[in-house]
């Protein structure tokens, strides 16, 4: 699939309904990317903010990668490297690592 060719706007009113249907933490985390993707890297910043105080979600680096990205999107290298170092930290898969390595030295400083 080529992805200038996904239809954000479906899936961010797609995510719309299963939120209001299950409004669980990882829900909303997937819905912020689709904001993002429709609305612009700050929008989708300003979702993640009400997830950082859900308990559930606190070390789950899915949530500090997806941040991090953001962040970088928004010109703000230095706090996205800070969020994936933070991700790094976290339990996680040998290649969502390296993925995350990748993310971090995109963001030009040092490891």
């Amino acid at each position: 699939m080529d992805p200038a060719s996904v239809d954000w706007p479906l899936i961010l009113t797609l995510y719309d309904q299963l939120h209001s249907l299950n409004p669980s933490p990882v829900v909303a985390l997937n819905r912020a990317v689709a904001l993002a993707k429709v609305r612009g890297p700050a929008e989708g910043l300003a979702a993640l903010a009400s997830l950082d105080r859900d308990p559930r979600l606190r070390r789950y680096h899915l949530l500090l990668a997806v941040r991090g990205d953001l962040l970088l999107d928004l010109g703000r290298p230095s706090e996205a490297a800070t969020a994936f170092r933070s991700a790094l930290a976290c339990t996680c898969t040998e290649p969502e690592r390296r993925f995350l390595a990748r993310k971090l030295a995109m963001c030009g400083g040092p490891d």
